[in-house]
């Protein structure tokens, strides 16, 4: 604070002495003033307290000026550089200069006020001046042969932010105009670009840019009168054919700014610019930028592009375009609430630039920009699309030369026309048409792959498409097609063809199939048409291929709601001969019929299709599955796996049980109870060589809650056997109850393209754990009244008792045995479950099941059993059965 009271205190002096002092000594006392000026804003962190600075700002600025005038004036303009530099780099003879320079570097980056007076000075014209020797003039050769020293950068940043400063307020560009160099400065850019100082090539660019923001009504009138802009555009045509495409860019961009920059002004400049064929300039340039390695001249080609997007909005009326809106249309979509005040094309030679640009060239970074400027155009106002599209019709024209471009601008321009629906809720008739033709002729199969990845989106975006495709015909030449390929498939099952179904081609396959469920989707019309065309016997056939598999799934789902008859054949079928290895086949096909049985409507066809003895004959084929250590083909495969298609299997029975008297009746008459009971009993995990166990004295006893919770929540060890026979006796009780459909233990999986299969992948070490969903097992046990829904699957549950046992594991198979049976007395508890428990028939098979443990009072499971059919002995249908 001192300092600065101290300088003060020294300005007052200085400007009181001023007027009686001659000019030198007035230069000099201000030169004496500034180092300790500088010297105390040094010391301050850039903070100035100085309360005549715009005075001071004023003083130093014509000082610097006129000693640049000095330094200029009579001298031809090489020597005339030297001296500038002479002057204001701090290795000059006198320093002067670099001491103005450096000062009015600090004041100019004060406040508004104090920059206005710097700008009334003269310092614009001055310096403007200094920049067109520094650019147009480099330094020349030593005669030594190396480069003469550059610029002192320093020097050169502070030149360079005061001319920022400055210009950038209009007042300062109408300033610089009394040199007359700026136009001088627009135009050697435009024509010695190859031939300038190559240090002061990006300064130079950034001033002119800066200028061109601030540009006024002056300053357009001024360069309109020099014809800057024609001048610069007729040396860019010269420099358009000798530069490399990267410098040719950086110049013409320049150029461009006052010619963009200028309009929100006058149109004179654009005006100027398009009499003077800039638009083919600029389509002259943009090609020749095509195979630019990445990101070399990028900021610039990608600045022009900008701009020249920016110009489709610039022009003086609205076009007028009636289009006719082609029907259907969304529900949603209304063309006159597409109207705005935005921004909305008035230029269609701006556009058409770009437009020629794509049709042209095939490089991916100049096409792909091309697309994005269209998305940007669009999303400056919707009314944009239809008035490019009813005018020029570029994404029209584009879909005819698409498949002709690299790979990242297909997808690029197929995101592009799925945003026309998406996000523009129209539907474009004609360009549908012209996608549905490429996609007919396969001329690239990428190209047909992306552009039917797009239809699939719009498909699921409103059920409308479905009707559209189908009309159109896309339907029928998707379901030709799929039968082609699925003639192939079938003569070459079980061979491998070389090149066949490889890369695009199955993806492209496996998207048909995508394609022809969504458009069978809540579509009853399309799946008859998929009937009618023959199609089911083909469709069934891209089961065996996982990545086909949930598609086809789809579709056959799909014709349940026409035939529910049908559909089950097929996958029962498809179950029946599915082979030991084909796990995976058989869960989605499990998981399908789930979904399919969840309506009540498909029961009496899932019965009359062999449904249940279809599920049956899967547990059957799992004979020994479980067994531990597991042998022959189940060594390759994990339990994991085989628990799951256990637990799907049940879960299919129970589905089609569930509330369902008829099934239910026809599952018990012919013995399916006790068939299951006998299946679920071979699977390995349960005993099965007929000796009963010697009994124990139980040391501790668990309830079957406690079992789950320590078998699967705890880290207790138990045996592997345990373990699964604990599961299914999980799934059982569920199936009691009437909840084993509802329930979900297993993350679902979705095979994506490319992926091996699931089988080919699990080795003899795959799925050695259990389930991931053992860690998310409830370990509270629902413990409240449980009425009995399905009595047969306690009927057996009580089958499986006896084979609760592990030689070596005499005491822990008592136990679970003894816990079993008293869960069994906890589910017969309510007279509810007794009526419906007595009302089955079962009863005999129950008694006749576990006729040892009644017939020998020393057996373990004597006493509980005999108190669970005390328990029914009130309720009893069958009295002589019972006694």
């Amino acid at each position: 604070t001192f300092q600065w009271e101290t300088l003060g205190r020294q300005f007052v002096e200085y400007e009181q002495a001023a007027q009686f002092l001659i000019p030198e000594e007035q230069q000099r006392r201000l030169l004496d003033f500034l180092p300790p000026f500088l010297k105390a804003w040094e010391q301050s962190a850039g903070a100035i307290v100085f309360p005549n600075i715009q005075l001071l700002a004023s003083e130093v600025s014509k000082l610097l000026t006129k000693e640049i005038k000095r330094n200029l004036n009579g001298k031809p303009a090489e020597e005339a550089r030297l001296a500038l530099e002479q002057l204001l780099q701090q290795k000059g003879e006198t320093e002067n200069g670099h001491l103005l320079l450096k000062s009015v570097y600090v004041l100019s980056q004060t406040d508004l006020r104090t920059m206005w007076n710097i700008i009334g000075s003269g310092l614009p014209a001055a310096l403007m001046q200094c920049l067109y020797l520094f650019f147009t003039f480099p330094l020349k050769k030593t005669s030594d042969g190396g480069e003469a020293s550059e610029d002192d950068t320093q020097t050169q940043e502070m030149l360079v932010k005061i001319m920022l400063n400055m210009y950038r307020e209009e007042q300062g560009v109408e300033e610089l105009l009394a040199a007359d160099k700026l136009q001088s400065l627009i135009i050697a850019t435009a024509s010695l670009w190859d031939q300038c100082s190559h240090s002061w090539k990006v300064p130079t660019g950034r001033v002119l840019r800066t200028i061109s923001k601030a540009q006024t009504k002056t300053s357009i009138v001024y360069l309109q009168a020099v014809d800057c802009i024609k001048i610069a555009i007729q040396n860019l045509f010269k420099l358009a054919d000798t530069l490399p495409a990267c410098d040719v860019c950086e110049a013409a961009s320049i150029v461009l700014c006052f010619v963009k920059d200028s309009y929100p002004i006058s149109s004179a400049l654009l005006t100027e610019f398009e009499d003077n064929d800039g638009y083919q300039l600029l389509l002259k340039i943009l090609l020749r930028c095509e195979g630019l390695q990445q990101n070399e001249g990028d900021p610039y080609l990608d600045e022009i592009l900008d701009m020249l997007t920016c110009l489709t909005t610039c022009g003086k009326t609205e076009l007028k375009v009636s289009g006719n809106i082609v029907h259907p249309q969304l529900p949603h979509f209304d063309f006159e609430q597409t109207r705005s005040s935005g921004m909305t094309v008035k230029n269609l030679q701006a556009f058409q630039v770009l437009q020629s640009i794509f049709q042209k060239s095939n490089d991916q970074h100049l096409c792909g920009r091309i697309l994005a400027a269209i998305g940007t155009i669009w999303a400056w106002d919707t009314v944009n699309f239809f008035l490019l599209e009813w005018t020029l019709q570029p994404i029209n024209q584009f879909t005819d030369i698409i498949h002709f471009k690299p790979h990242p601008v297909q997808v690029q321009f197929f995101r592009l026309v799925e945003s026309i629906v998406l996000d523009l809720s129209y539907v474009p008739h004609e360009i549908l048409k012209k996608v549905q033709y490429l996609i007919k002729e396969n001329i690239v199969p990428f190209c047909t792959l992306t552009a039917l990845r797009c239809l699939l989106n719009m498909t699921k975006k409103d059920l409308l498409f479905s009707d559209i495709f189908r009309d159109s015909g896309l339907l029928g030449l998707l379901l030709a097609l799929l039968r082609k390929q699925a003639k192939i498939l079938r003569k070459s099952a079980g061979t491998h063809l070389p090149g066949l179904e490889e890369g695009t081609e199955k993806e492209l396959n496996a998207v048909m199939l995508k394609m022809v469920a969504a458009l069978t989707a809540r579509s009853v019309r399309n799946t008859v048409v998929l009937k009618d065309y023959g199609m089911v016997p083909y469709i069934k056939i891209f089961l065996d291929d996982e990545c086909y598999r949930s598609a086809t799934l789809s579709i056959l789902e799909q014709l349940s709601v026409i035939n529910y008859e049908e559909y089950m054949s097929i996958i029962i079928g498809a179950l029946c001969s599915s082979t030991q290895g084909e796990l995976h086949l058989k869960l989605d096909l499990l998981k399908s019929l789930l979904r399919i049985l969840e309506s009540r409507k498909s029961h009496s066809a899932f019965r009359t299709c062999s449904g249940f003895n279809g599920l049956l004959s899967l547990l059957s084929d799992m004979e020994g599955a479980l067994q531990d250590p597991p042998s022959g083909l189940w060594t390759a495969v994990g339990q994991n796996c085989i628990l799951e298609l256990v637990f799907y299997t049940l879960q299919g029975i129970s589905a089609a049980l569930h509330l369902d008297p008829v099934n239910s009746y026809f599952f018990q008459r012919n013995g399916l109870f006790e068939k299951m009971a006998e299946d679920l009993g071979s699977l390995g995990c349960f005993w099965t060589q007929g000796e009963w166990q010697i009994p124990v004295t139980l040391e501790k006893t668990r309830t079957f809650a406690e079992f789950l919770d320590a078998a699967f929540c705890s880290s207790e060890p138990f045996p592997m056997w345990l373990k699964n026979c604990i599961w299914i006796l999980n799934f059982l009780d569920h199936m009691v109850k009437g909840t084993l459909h509802l329930k979900s233990y297993f993350k679902e999986r979705k095979p994506e393209m490319g992926e091996a299969s699931r089988d080919d992948q699990e080795g003899p070490q795959a799925q050695e754990e259990h389930p991931a969903s053992y860690a998310s097992f409830s370990c509270r046990w629902e413990m409240g009244d449980c009425a009995i829904v399905n009595p047969g699957a306690v009927c057996v549950m009580v089958r499986l008792l006896p084979k609760l046992y592990k030689k070596g594991h005499s005491q822990l198979s008592q136990e679970i045995q003894c816990a079993v049976v008293d869960h069994i007395q906890f589910l017969v508890k309510s007279e509810k479950s007794r009526q419906v428990m007595c009302g089955s028939g079962l009863l005999s098979t129950v008694i006749t099941s576990c006729q040892d443990a009644f017939r020998n009072k020393s057996h373990p499971l004597h006493l509980p059993l005999t108190r669970v059919f005390e328990k029914l002995a009130s309720q009893a249908i069958e009295p002589d059965v019972l006694r």
